[in-house]
């Protein structure tokens, strides 16, 4: 008999994820992450495939991450962790001990080798105005003086002023020469020796400035900005031959509801043509999940001079296109699966891919034939072993005749004729989406005995630019319906659900959607809400992007507290009848623990039954990259209340 899911499977859930080709060879290297639950912390290496083989080429207790290899294949780089500061390391594809590259002050991040491989192009932070050091035994304490609304991030906390810049260092001499630098941040996109791409967010009003300038320099002529419009550079890459300039770029049309799209820029003429915009789905990976780890995903890559291949979300799935420079694009891979990882060689991509009963491995596709090979076994002995749950596809119609797509899990040990309780689970971003991916927690639920619902509503992505706009200025609207509508689907579909024991969840966003369904229907017998809001009043001004997001997503301005107020599930408190657990991470910046506080206290106030647990060391991704012990602790909670509430 296989085991049931447990809590604790994040401990036996390996990911595998971030594929490099490695130049000249068949080979590819590619992470695997585990969780210590002694050290209650990750584990990143790194592997390398060739010859049928998985060799692993890192041992230390750390974390990697950006994994490049040099022109020849010879060499390979990854940034780690050195006296607490991240370094770049070069790796020998020969063998031997890395050697530390770079000692810089501050943290190196986005590196990558030269066209030639004789020196590395990386990029660091400066502090604007930076003092000496004190010495950390005679350390004070000092003020922190702000002059900007961009002050702080979720996970990192205050910020100090700093401007990213670009160096480059001499792999043999060790020689350092910045190439870029100033009071904005520059970011080197690619270079092949004569021309240079580079971005910056160069603006007269840097608090209220959410777009990139795009720039290619050539020599030492002045240079030249691509017009692309407002909007940030996803990725940015060269053709093998320099002449064709791929660009993913997500405009402001819709603010951050913008379908990303590939542009082609020609280094020569300077002319610039969208080619994905019809297809109506956007470029990279949009997909809400909480077991990969190490996740760097190229959103689109050069086969050849002229041919490219590209990821897009689409209905639930992530695929793999191709397009070229005539502006055809079509698909390649199309499954149930969730691709989230790609790199390309000129006759086969390596691929990492997830499925729901699948938690993710390297795969191989040949794009003569369409074979797709699987290349790692790290999960095949949990996977055989336990029993993972495939849930069906959905698709049903909102109040407004709109089709939305969504899954249902049948509970563990189903049998015909009981009676079973059924969790709707509603992801956050809102702009992100739930995929045909391994999700723990869904799985989790429907071991222990509920059936789980989980959708897609409006303001999701991987369907139309219409449908992922939609719920901007209209939170608590359309979305709701489009929730309760799949409710009401799979009840009126499903004679062995029992209707007065449902239960609903979710975080962030899918937090924002708990407190607002919980206050307008009493359909649930128990709820609860993770990192949510349920104030946009005060949102506005204590989350990291409060000021603009409530701009961009609720359309409302500083001045327009009535629209703040009606989208604000505190509003409606006096109508919550639902018991509703409230959870949410001391750490927080993008949904401050005051707004847990607001929601707890008001609850408590009317003697509403509720209960509020704080996670010390958290922030707003403590269920995807939290400390492990607090992820354990959270579904320990959160499945807790279900039982408790329901029968």
């Amino acid at each position: 008999m296989k085991n049931k899911v447990e809590i604790g499977d994040i401990y036996k859930i390996r990911s595998v994820s971030s594929p490099s080709v490695v130049p000249g060879n068949e080979a590819a290297t590619y992470l695997v992450t585990t969780l210590d639950e002694e050290k209650n912390d990750y584990r990143t290496n790194l592997y390398r495939y060739e010859n049928g083989e998985s060799t692993q080429l890192t041992y230390k207790h750390e974390r990697i991450s950006n994994v490049r290899h040099s022109p020849d294949g010879t060499r390979t780089l990854f940034i780690a962790s050195a006296e607490e500061k991240q370094q770049v390391f070069l790796l020998a594809a020969a063998g031997g001990e890395r050697q530390q590259l770079t000692e810089e002050e501050d943290d190196v991040n986005n590196a990558e080798f030269s066209k030639d491989g004789k020196s590395v192009h990386y990029h660091v932070s400066i502090e604007k105005d930076a003092k000496e050091k004190q010495d950390g035994t005679d350390r004070k304490p000092e003020a922190v003086v702000i002059d900007r609304m961009k002050y702080k991030a979720d996970s990192l906390g205050l910020l100090k002023e700093k401007y990213q810049a670009v160096r480059t260092i001499d792999i043999s001499s060790r020689e350092v020469t910045t190439l870029l630098s100033g009071e904005e941040n520059f970011s080197l996109v690619e270079t092949d020796g004569e021309a240079i791409i580079y971005t910056t967010d160069r603006s007269d009003e840097p608090d209220f400035n959410f777009s990139q300038k795009l720039y290619i320099k050539h020599g030492e002529s002045e240079p030249v900005e691509i017009g692309k419009g407002e909007g940030i550079v996803l990725d940015a890459a060269l053709s093998p031959n320099g002449s064709k300039l791929l660009i993913t770029h997500m405009g402001r049309e819709f603010e951050n509801a913008t379908h990303g799209v590939i542009m082609l820029y020609d280094t020569k003429s300077g002319a610039l043509q969208e080619l994905t915009g019809k297809l109506d789905k956007p470029v990279g990976d949009y997909a809400a999940a909480d077991t990969q780890q190490a996740v760097e995903t190229v959103p689109a890559k050069w086969v050849s001079d002229e041919r490219f291949v590209f990821i897009v979300s689409e209905n639930g799935s992530v695929n793999l296109y191709e397009g070229n420079i005539g502006g055809e694009v079509r698909p390649l891979l199309t499954d149930r699966h969730h691709i989230y990882g790609m790199d390309t060689a000129a006759d086969h991509a390596v691929l990492t891919i997830s499925r729901h009963d699948s938690p993710g491995e390297l795969y191989k596709f040949d794009y003569g034939t369409g074979a797709l090979e699987k290349l790692t076994g790290f999960n095949r002995e949990y996977e055989e072993n336990t029993e993972l749950y495939d849930p069906e596809d959905i698709h049903f119609e909102s109040s407004d005749g709109t089709e939305v797509h969504g899954w249902f899990m049948k509970p563990a040990g189903f049998e015909e004729g009981g009676k079973y309780p059924v969790i709707t689970n509603i992801h956050g971003g809102p702009h992100a989406f739930y995929a045909n991916t391994f999700f723990h927690e869904m799985q989790v639920l429907a071991a222990l005995g509920y059936g789980v619902l989980f959708v897609n509503p409006r303001g999701s992505h991987s369907y139309s630019q219409k449908f992922v706009n939609a719920v901007r200025g209209n939170y608590g609207g359309i979305d709701y319906e489009d929730i309760m509508a799949g409710v009401d689907y799979i009840t009126q579909k499903y004679s062995w659900i029992d209707r007065d024991n449902l239960g609903v969840t979710g975080g962030s966003y899918g937090g924002f959607m708990t407190n607002w369904i919980v206050g307008h229907t009493d359909r649930f017998k128990a709820a609860v809400t993770q990192r949510s809001i349920c104030n946009w009043v005060s949102f506005r001004g204590v989350s990291d992007i409060g000021y603009y997001f409530s701009d961009w997503q609720i359309k409302a301005e500083f001045s327009d507290i009535d629209a703040m107020w009606h989208h604000s599930p505190i509003k409606y408190v006096d109508d919550i009848k639902t018991p509703l657990l409230i959870l949410h991470s001391e750490r927080d910046f993008r949904c401050p623990m005051e707004q847990a506080e607001q929601l707890y206290i008001a609850l408590k106030y009317q003697k509403k039954e509720t209960r509020f647990v704080r996670f010390p060391d958290a922030d707003h991704n403590l269920s995807r990259t939290g400390k492990p012990g607090l992820r354990v602790d959270r579904l320990n909670h959160l499945t807790g209340w279900f039982k408790e509430y329901l029968d």
